[in-house]
């Protein structure tokens, strides 16, 4: 571009939009050479085996948290079967009233996990009670028809076309058909508790050995409130006639309160269940459990930075409470982690690092020297150490084998500190540092921790607790860092223990204290006038301003100093540590634009490039044209952006048809081109009602044949 000019004056070049294309290529041109990188197969390796253990652990943490809920469950069902293959008095009572055993079974709103919660329930039950279970789900059961459709059909393994209408009441079991009944249903269950009665008993301890002689029938309604009350009140009245027969239990997953029940059905129809309340674990503790068993443990190398971590516990807490979303979150950092940093190779255990450190390639060893926590501590060194470092491979392999061990005792150290901290900031007013573990850690991970108001509010509410509970934290401490596999806090353990010490040799000093305090109080109940009355107080005045601290205030002063010094030792931030990059994942960006729904963005994206999401290379378009292959959709959407606030239809239909028809010849019969004219018309009526159904137009009152848009600027 020409600058000159007869008159001096100021030049604008306006940036090429060809170079800003050619930077996203660059970066995505990046990633293919990360990999292609020689260590990339043993990267997906470890990627792999990392992601196999967490999904162990996870899957351990799900079983673990559910024991107690599912053994209660059994218990439930243990008892309802019982009274009803006894035939006892309580059984026959409730037979009378014609009552139901019911599980209300109240599971929170982070509904996305209750799909895996029935499914282990369901895989308990079939283990150790039933094979004959059900689930049923509100939009799967719309009539009462629809129900016992599904259930017969799930309950005799037989596929059921709901939406079939002639044989509406049947369903299809071994070449007969069967009614949807439940009087259908009692037959079939007394036909299939004969047939298991009279098998052999050696087949019947290979067969159903687990399960219980006349086993109870379950139905497990997944989303109670979605169901409407016709449904759920014909179902339990039909089924409370047939309850002498049939050894029915109800479970009802709830995700609200147990109140629902009463709301969705009369007392006429509740009266007919014996409910019994069983309440899952909160959905913040087991957040809360899986971040202690993933993150904050050494068992796994890999880590998160802070931001990412916000992230994650951001959207579990505005969104979904959903733990099921957050491991994914995790997972997905796990897997963009090991795919963007080629030294990623090293986040393992540490014994394989090391081995691994000691077989680095030179442009291996070159990635390290670009490491900006490395450059830091390079220029910490003396000259003749910088320059062995920047140059020669070995020397560097040997330092980096000492940095990963310095890396794996500081992550011990911190998880130590960090819950050891936790126990005396969990239980002041007012939690300033958090009252869950994972705010403490996120705390510690942004910044040095001692520096924020925060920390020095803690400290001030600490050294006002009292005798005992000093004592219980001392005492919790003592545990953490005597379960710590580092041998750096035996000395802190001994000092811990001596502390502990003092405290129990006060109660004798308090009571000495107290006997020399009395004296004083009764020299005031001595009769005396009004002058040495007053000077007395005075006196007592001035010495309670001028006290002393007690031994026990020195001492707590003392405990809350030591615990102070062991937070500045520690809780050093992540990023201050050599080589942490290895194994903490920091780029929130991409995390937010995975898992952040902007459907607006990807909306636009879809209609006005949609080769960016089918990868058809007819769709391909060179700068704002449009292809005559797009979806009318998208070549709908494409012309309304051209337009105004106001668009006129017959203008719309007619540029429409230039674009469409630009890929046909000129040649075409008068009767052919009627016909071709009509589709066009018909598609274009489809496309703009599409276009309206997404909110980007509505119908206009001001002109005929006229609509008016809703959205403004690029999308």
């Amino acid at each position: 571009m020409s600058t000159c000019s007869v008159s001096k004056g100021c030049f604008v070049f306006k940036p090429n939009p060809k170079k800003r294309r050619v930077s996203h290529k660059k970066a995505k041109d990046l990633r293919k050479v990360n990999e292609d990188t020689e260590d990339s197969e043993l990267r997906f390796l470890t990627c792999q085996s990392l992601w196999a253990q967490i999904r162990s652990e996870t899957e351990k943490i799900q079983e673990d948290l559910n024991k107690q809920l599912f053994d209660s469950l059994v218990s439930f069902l243990r008892r309802s079967h019982s009274e009803f293959q006894e035939k006892t008095t309580e059984w026959t009572c409730r037979m009378k009233s014609r009552e139901i055993p019911t599980a209300a079974l109240v599971l929170g709103v982070n509904v996305t996990d209750h799909d895996l919660t029935f499914r282990n329930l369901s895989e308990v039950l079939q283990n150790t009670v039933t094979p004959y279970i059900a689930f049923l789900e509100a939009k799967d059961c719309p009539g009462i028809k629809n129900l016992m459709q599904k259930l017969m059909g799930q309950l005799m393994n037989c596929n059921v076309d709901v939406d079939s209408l002639e044989d509406e009441d049947y369903v299809q079991v071994s070449q007969n058909r069967v009614r949807c009944s439940m009087t259908s249903l009692v037959n079939w269950y007394e036909s299939v508790t004969k047939k298991t009665d009279s098998e052999t008993p050696s087949k019947k301890r290979t067969s159903s050995s687990t399960h219980w002689q006349s086993p109870p029938v379950v139905v497990i309604f997944k989303d109670m409130e979605s169901f409407t009350t016709k449904v759920l009140q014909d179902f339990i009245v039909i089924s409370s006639q047939h309850i002498h027969e049939l050894p029915l239990v109800l479970i009802f997953g709830i995700a609200t309160s147990p109140m629902i029940i009463h709301s969705l059905l009369p007392h006429s129809v509740s009266s007919l269940l014996c409910i019994e309340l069983f309440q899952s674990l909160s959905c913040k503790e087991h957040l809360s459990t899986v971040i202690d068993k993933l993150l904050l443990t050494t068992q796994f190398p890999f880590k998160l930075g802070v931001k990412v971590l916000q992230v994650l516990i951001n959207i579990f807490l505005y969104h979904d409470f959903s733990v099921q979303n957050f491991v994914k979150g995790f997972q997905l950092c796990i897997v963009e982690h090991f795919y963007s940093q080629p030294l990623s190779v090293l986040c393992c255990q540490l014994g394989d690092a090391k081995k691994r450190a000691n077989s680095l390639s030179h442009d291996q060893c070159e990635n390290i020297r670009r490491l900006p926590s490395f450059r830091r501590y390079v220029e910490c060194q003396v000259s003749e150490k910088q320059i062995a470092l920047l140059t020669e491979d070995n020397f560097l392999k040997e330092t980096m084998q000492k940095l990963l061990e310095d890396l794996n005792a500081y992550h011990e150290n911190y998880i130590s500190v960090l819950r050891c901290l936790h126990v005396f900031t969990s239980s002041l007013p007012k939690y300033p540092l958090g009252k869950q573990i994972r705010e403490l850690h996120c705390a510690c991970l942004e910044n040095q921790v001692w520096e924020t108001k925060e920390y020095e509010s803690s400290l001030q509410l600490a050294r006002m607790l009292n005798k005992s509970d000093l004592e219980t934290m001392l005492q919790q401490c003592v545990e953490i860092f005597v379960s710590s596999s580092e041998n750096e806090f035996d000395k802190t353990v001994k000092k811990l223990k001596e502390f502990l010490t003092q405290f129990q040799k006060l109660e004798a000093d308090a009571f000495q204290e107290r006997d020399v305090s009395v004296p004083s109080q009764k020299e005031l109940q001595k009769k005396t006038d009004l002058y040495h009355l007053q000077k007395t107080l005075l006196e007592l005045k001035e010495s309670r301003r001028s006290k002393k601290l007690t031994k026990f205030e020195m001492l707590r002063f003392e405990v809350v100093d030591y615990i102070d010094s062991l937070v500045r030792n520690y809780l050093v931030p992540a990023d201050h540590k050599t080589l942490h990059e290895i194994v903490y994942f920091n780029t929130a960006s991409v995390l937010r634009e995975h898992l952040n729904a902007a459907p607006r963005i990807a909306l636009h994206t879809a209609l006005n490039n949609p080769y960016s999401y089918l990868k058809n290379q007819a769709l391909k378009t060179d700068g704002g044209g449009i292809s005559n292959k797009a979806p009318d959709i998208c070549i709908v959407y494409k012309l309304h952006l051209e337009c105004g606030r106001l668009i006129n239809l017959v203008d719309w239909l007619e540029a429409f048809s230039t674009v469409v028809m630009a890929g046909e010849g000129p040649n075409a019969d008068a009767a052919s081109s009627d016909q071709v004219d009509d589709v066009i018309h018909a598609r274009f009526i489809r496309a703009v009602s599409e276009l309206e159904l997404l909110g980007f137009i509505k119908p206009s009152k001001q002109k005929t044949d006229h609509v008016a848009r809703l959205t403004w600027g690029g999308c």
